[in-house]
């Protein structure tokens, strides 16, 4: 069973100069995506002077952060693995391709990154909201949470098959791509009923700049469950058979 190659991993680890340089990558990425991401929205808001979302907000909105996530993979995918969501990086530990240590390095590098994005966006922007993710009118918290966990299984699925699996291939190099999509497609779907985050880290920044934490928890367990599904099923059915282990996910 994949869940027999979990592995807590060592303290030293916490302090090795290639775990620390991976956190790192991990933050930068994240600052860019939740840059870029929140960004965006905070830019319709100003042009529509605080207008409900639109079709093409909704459309614009998917295409920003499938673009920013593609290169926010790509540029940490070689000293993290650019895993960008402290969702992959759990469905990652599951499958026993990260330490338990590395992973909580990893969290809290994609936490503090998506925070400082949000505060560097209250700030450029000369004091705008960045709204928190929250629930559309008639959602009630249990369907944003189907929504969650069904949206973060796609992409930690996709995630798995194109760049965690040792029999990839040539399919590793259009991982990011792969990656993006998944999340732009997603958010096309969710977007319109929950925000579609997926990613734990893009519900926290927003949340801790304007403190608004309603229906919170629902962007933490929807994403983790999620997570979990697609490693376990990946994992039993296409990797385990090989009984090959990857030591660190690499895209």
């Amino acid at each position: 069973m994949p869940i027999s190659r979990i592995a807590v991993g060592s303290p030293a680890e916490a302090s090795q100069p290639d775990a620390l340089k991976a956190a790192l990558a991990e933050f930068i990425s994240m600052l860019i995506f939740v840059f870029a991401g929140e960004g965006s929205g905070m830019a319709f808001s100003k042009l529509t002077d605080n207008g409900s979302t639109t079709p093409a907000g909704l459309v614009a909105a998917a295409i920003a952060h499938a673009f920013a996530l593609f290169v926010a993979v790509s540029v940490a995918a070689n000293i993290s693995g650019g895993h960008v969501n402290p969702a992959v990086t759990f469905g990652a530990f599951l499958g026993g391709h990260i330490t338990l240590l590395r992973s909580v390095l990893y969290w809290i590098a994609q936490l503090l990154g998506a925070v400082v994005a949000c505060l560097l966006l209250k700030f450029s922007t000369g004091g705008l909201e960045t709204a928190a993710f929250s629930l559309s009118s008639g959602v009630s918290v249990w369907n944003a949470l189907v929504f969650e966990i069904v949206m973060t299984f796609g992409l930690v699925y996709t995630v798995y098959a194109t760049a965690l699996d040792p029999k990839k291939g040539d399919l590793g190099i259009i991982a990011p791509i792969a990656i993006g999509f998944i999340v732009g497609a997603n958010i096309l779907a969710g977007g319109a009923f929950d925000g579609a985050s997926m990613n734990p880290a893009v519900s926290f920044g927003p949340a801790v700049v304007s403190w608004t934490w309603t229906g919170h928890w629902v962007y933490w367990l929807g994403p983790f469950v999620g997570a979990a599904i697609a490693a376990i099923v990946y994992e039993l059915f296409f990797i385990h058979q090989t009984h090959e282990q990857l030591p660190v996910a690499e895209y």
